[in-house]
């Protein structure tokens, strides 16, 4: 019985799910950066800019292809990268990166950059209505040494955790030390579940 039951709910979850295919990267990205297709979230609180923006399994594909577009390598990187969902974090002040807002105090910036580069898994959270929170599964800070206007995070959590009965989960980032308080982002589900795919030539 309850295998039965999984089966006609995974049927349910892949008939549910529509594909809308762009010709290139940069039409998938203008629809992505456009808000009302609710992939870009953004927020001011006490001065700092955040942008979320979640990352369609084609972008990652595209950036691994090099060139390479058969069918066979073109599969194979979508299953790779389709087991999880990634986000784009950015946090700005004075379209600065956070470590250049405080470059002249060395205690704290050398907490920041401890923070940013090993705990960001404490400071970030994304959980379902229920508060189930879904543990990440990675993320990756690259140093950018001031030479960006903006901090920017990867966040990787796992597709098959996400709640797909659910019509919005809630990323939220706590206070980093700018008196902004819990920063929250409510996510659609359908964004996860409505692929964008680039068709590649």
């Amino acid at each position: 019985m309850k295998q039965t039951l999984y089966i006609l709910l995974g049927a349910l979850l892949l008939t549910s799910c529509t594909t809308k295919t762009f010709d290139n990267k940069e039409e998938l990205w203008e629809y992505v950066n456009n808000p009302e297709n609710e992939y870009i979230h953004t927020k001011t609180v006490n001065g700092v800019d955040f942008s979320l923006v979640y990352k369609p399994t084609d972008v990652l594909v595209d950036q691994e292809l090099s060139g390479q577009t058969t069918a066979k390598k073109i599969d194979s990187l979508r299953n790779k990268y389709g087991e999880h969902l990634y986000f784009n974090l950015s946090m700005a002040k004075n379209n600065k990166e956070l470590l250049s807002n405080i470059a002249g105090n060395k205690q704290q910036f050398g907490a920041m950059v401890n923070q940013l580069a090993f705990g960001m898994e404490q400071k970030v959270h994304f959980y379902t209505s229920k508060k189930d929170t879904i543990a990440m599964s990675d993320y990756i800070y690259p140093r950018m040494y001031g030479m960006s206007g903006a901090t920017t995070i990867l966040l990787v959590y796992p597709k098959e955790a996400i709640v797909t009965n659910q019509e919005f989960m809630t990323l939220s980032i706590e206070d980093l030390g700018f008196y902004t308080g819990e920063v929250k982002f409510k996510v659609p589900t359908k964004i996860f579940k409505n692929e964008l795919e680039i068709a590649f030539k």
